[in-house]
């Protein structure tokens, strides 16, 4: 643990990554035009939702540093994830609703450069091992990137969302096997489901996701709507709202039951290797 990033390392099969969790601007922070609108479109609670996954004995890898400093979820050649659809930036220059970050153009090269090997580099590098500290002792890993947004973001994606957003990049990252076990641990009479719909795994779903070498990786976005009061429209007055346990708690059962799902699906049963 350093003061900005977090890992919680088990023995089973399975990583968790929060890349989106964080608030934290560390030095950045005067460079914003408002450091409220910076930290906006965190992924509010979400480690505090998953936190019975060490229970179950899987690592957990978290950053603290805020998205809108350096979105660690993004590919660090600056490429589009989803060209042609409206995103935010490795170092973004804007809220998720089109909002400018900067009173100007943002970071110059030089500046995401820093960001970039200050923060990015060593969070994935803590992945990596981790990864591989599992791998030589289980015969397949799952990665597993745990996210939020707010169910309604007309700049990203048309009305509600889904409740459980499950991105395989069309089913590259991992085994079609662990996504229909992590569809069967959802009830859909309770939820709504979507399999690479608008959100189809970002860069670190998309760049540890080998399944030919044991490595199968998945996101999930899931809607805020499922475990805490959300306004219509997020304001400085009522964002973010509180972390609301008793709303939280069927969606948490159910994430559980998804997480033991991954696990399962990584441990060998008899006769498999």
């Amino acid at each position: 643990m350093t003061d900005w990033l977090d890992i919680r390392r088990g023995e089973a099969p399975l990583v968790v990554a929060f890349p989106h969790t964080g608030t934290d601007l560390a030095d950045t922070g005067a460079a914003f035009r408002c450091e409220w609108l910076a930290r906006r479109d965190a992924d509010w609670w979400v480690d505090r939702l998953y936190d019975f996954a060490t229970d179950l004995g899987a690592t957990m890898v978290r950053t603290g540093i805020s998205r809108s400093v350096i979105d660690v979820n993004r590919d660090p050649s600056g490429a589009s994830l989803y060209p042609g659809q409206a995103t935010t930036e490795l170092c973004p220059t804007t809220t998720f609703d089109g909002e400018p970050l900067y009173p100007d153009t943002g970071p110059d090269a030089a500046e995401i450069a820093r960001r970039r090997a200050r923060w990015f580099d060593p969070y994935h590098a803590a992945i990596a091992a981790e990864i591989a500290r599992l791998r030589a002792i289980h015969p397949r890993v799952v990665l597993y990137d745990a996210h939020s947004i707010r169910s309604q973001v007309p700049r990203l994606f048309d009305g509600e969302l889904p409740q459980f957003n499950i991105g395989t990049n069309g089913g590259q990252t991992c085994d079609p096997d662990l996504t229909e076990d992590v569809i069967d641990a959802i009830d859909a009479d309770d939820w709504s489901i979507v399999v690479n719909g608008r959100f189809k795994g970002g860069w670190t779903t998309r760049h540890y996701g080998h399944p030919q070498q044991g490595i199968h990786a998945i996101q999930m976005e899931l809607a805020i709507r499922g475990y805490m009061d959300e306004p219509g429209h997020p304001s400085e007055a009522n964002w973010p709202p509180p972390f609301a346990p008793q709303r939280a708690a069927p969606l948490a059962a159910t994430l559980n039951d998804i997480l033991k799902a991954c696990i399962e699906f990584a441990t060998p049963t008899k006769g498999q290797t």
